[in-house]
């Protein structure tokens, strides 16, 4: 047998690219000459990501497959010795993600089975919604090199936001059968686990976690809003303490206090989060959530000049994050408003009764969690969350019909629409936990979609929570969105947004004359058990005594007012925009007459 040597070129004999290239002619011929190619470009180049990649790929031809495991992963720890590829890092970590892409492409042309560049643009991808995209790109970085966490976990999130939780798990529990001791992976597996509604078994799992790494800032804050889910707000309050103490300048330990909204900070508080703010190396986003959570303290203690500064200082910052722009939301409700003038919302044929959603919508901050609270307490009706549901079906709709949403909700034909109607059930099937023959899905922002809900589930209810434009458009300002609510960081935004929502609900009480009840929050406040009734009535179940004692309900709340409803309906949350009336005038000129005719719609909308 000849020598490896007599077969392979020395590194320093001949240029980089020829002798990679004689590796790789190498490996379909003999792995094992490939292997001592490979060896030889590493001797003095250990970081070339090229070389431990093929030193890998021959590996596992001579069937060593844990050596090649361990060479796969150090080919993805090469990548930190690229300046190619530690520039694109820094700027998709600056949110310069077109900078890092005209990196990362190139990179990939000459280089594409680098797992680690991949696993990047599938970020990019993820980043700016092209979910189908990033998952095609982690998946090639997953063959290249199989046992590559970080891209595995950013596999499971992705699947999460598809709401695909039975692959999502399945990915999770191949790993923690590898690892099963893996912090990063039991973490994700709790926050996987708080998005499908079982916030016991995610808390049990943080707390466990916990035991073993208690100066862990971000468990804390996991922990935190878990125990708040599950209506512990002592606890919550314990380990958001626990949080802040380790990690002060977290502007999102601050925030999540002041979201408890019955939560009131000490002096001593507020002199940590001003002097945190101070600080000059203090980041963008928390130095936003900073701004929020002191919004939130000199509101409470009645300084309200101090407060709205703070909270316009934070809505600033998240408003030039966010890239919203007003006329988009305007051009989907002119389409949704056609839609109706024509009859394209006719509904689906034969859909399944077995089951009948019930869509709260309206506008975030307008007392939906309150009516889901209500709902939830009756016999027949199961409480879940604000399913993500819809908003992927609207977007696979586009993918899947061609077209724009909503306008191709119109060349749906009966079968189709019962089919997609039938899609919602199963997507929503999975975050419940009973066999009630009725289920919330609280997502305000499905105002939106009511056309395509008329359309698909015609057996579907559709409750519109309503509150004064005046406390809702207040209480959006100083709530702090960590997302998919672009509109609340603007004043003037919140109005038009507020006035294109009138609108086009006006528009679906006069093509489908009594296909939604409206509940105005006040109403609700000042005669519940009338409100209640009529709510029950619409619904299509019976009035149980059980539904006016809604606070005793001891199930999950996910939203900002979870501690609000484990209280009776009360006046607490009314006029709140009243002190700061003075700095209102952009809300109420974008509101226009919407304001002025409240409750109802005006004439002119």
């Amino acid at each position: 047998m000849n020598d490896p040597s007599d077969d392979i070129v020395f590194a320093g004999e001949a240029d980089r690219a020829q002798v990679l290239a004689h590796g790789r002619r190498l490996l379909a011929q003999s792995p094992r000459l490939a292997a001592a190619q490979a060896r030889e470009i590493l001797r003095l180049s250990p970081h070339d990501g090229d070389a431990l990649r093929l030193l890998a790929q021959a590996l596992r031809r001579l069937g060593n497959d844990e050596e090649a495991s361990e060479v796969e992963l150090a080919s993805v720890e090469a990548a930190g010795h690229s300046p190619t590829l530690v520039e694109a890092a820094i700027a998709i970590q600056s949110q310069k993600l077109h900078e890092a892409e005209r990196l990362l492409r190139p990179w990939l042309g000459a280089h594409p089975d680098d797992a680690a560049a991949l696993r990047m643009l599938a970020e990019i991808g993820a980043l700016v919604g092209a979910r189908k995209d990033a998952e095609q790109l982690l998946r090639k970085a997953l063959e290249v090199v199989p046992r590559y966490r970080s891209a595995r976990l950013r596999l499971v999130t992705l699947l999460i936001d598809q709401n695909r939780m039975h692959d999502a798990f399945t990915l999770l529990e191949t790993m923690l059968a590898e690892e099963p001791d893996n912090a990063g992976i039991l973490g994700t597996k709790a926050d996987a686990l708080g998005r499908m509604g079982d916030y016991r078994q995610a808390a049990a799992l943080y707390t466990r976690l916990l035991e073993r790494m208690p100066d862990h800032s971000g468990l804390w804050v996991n922990l935190g809003h878990v125990r708040n889910t599950l209506g512990d707000t002592e606890g919550s309050v314990e380990a958001y303490r626990r949080s802040a103490a380790l990690k002060p300048e977290a502007g999102v330990v601050w925030w999540s206090l002041a979201n408890l909204k019955t939560f009131r900070f000490a002096p001593e508080d507020v002199a940590v989060m001003r002097r945190e703010l101070a600080r000059d190396d203090l980041g963008e986003d928390q130095r936003l959530h900073l701004h929020f959570a002191l919004g939130k303290a000199f509101e409470d203690a009645g300084q309200v000049e101090e407060s709205f500064a703070h909270y316009a200082a934070g809505n600033a910052i998240r408003k030039a994050q966010s890239g919203y722009h007003a006329d988009v939301i305007t051009g989907l409700v002119d389409q949704s408003l056609s839609l109706l003038k024509d009859g394209a919302t006719g509904p689906a044929q034969h859909a399944s009764e077995a089951v009948t959603p019930i869509f709260i919508v309206g506008l975030p901050r307008a007392g939906s969690t309150l009516i889901e609270q209500i709902l939830a307490s009756h016999s027949a009706i199961e409480g879940t969350a604000e399913l993500p549901v819809l908003p992927l079906l609207t977007r696979e709709l586009e993918q899947e019909e061609g077209g724009r949403y909503p306008e191709n909700i119109r060349a749906l034909s009966p079968e189709r629409a019962r089919e997609i109607g039938e899609r919602y059930l199963e997507g929503a099937a999975v975050y419940r936990k009973t066999d009630r023959p009725f289920f919330i899905d609280k997502l305000p922002n499905n105002w939106l979609h009511v056309a395509l809900i008329a359309r698909i589930l015609p057996n579907a209810r559709i409750i519109d929570a309503r509150r004064h434009p005046l406390d809702c458009g207040w209480s959006l300002f100083k709530q702090n969105f960590a997302r998919g609510q672009g509109f609340s960081y603007d004043l003037d935004d919140i109005g038009h947004y507020y006035r294109d929502y009138v609108r086009l609900m006006a528009a679906v009480d006069a093509a489908m004359p009594g296909r939604v009840h409206r509940v105005i929050h006040e109403r609700l406040v000042e005669d519940s058990e009338t409100e209640i009734r009529a709510m029950l009535d619409y619904v299509g179940v019976p009035f149980e005594e059980g539904v006016l004692r809604h606070h005793e309900n001891d199930r999950a709340v996910r939203t900002p007012s979870a501690a609000q409803v484990r209280k009776p309906i009360n006046r607490e949350g009314m006029e709140r925009w009243r002190p700061f009336e003075p700095w209102l005038g952009p809300l109420k000129e974008a509101l226009g007459d919407v304001l002025d005719t409240y409750p109802e719609a005006p004439a002119s909308i």
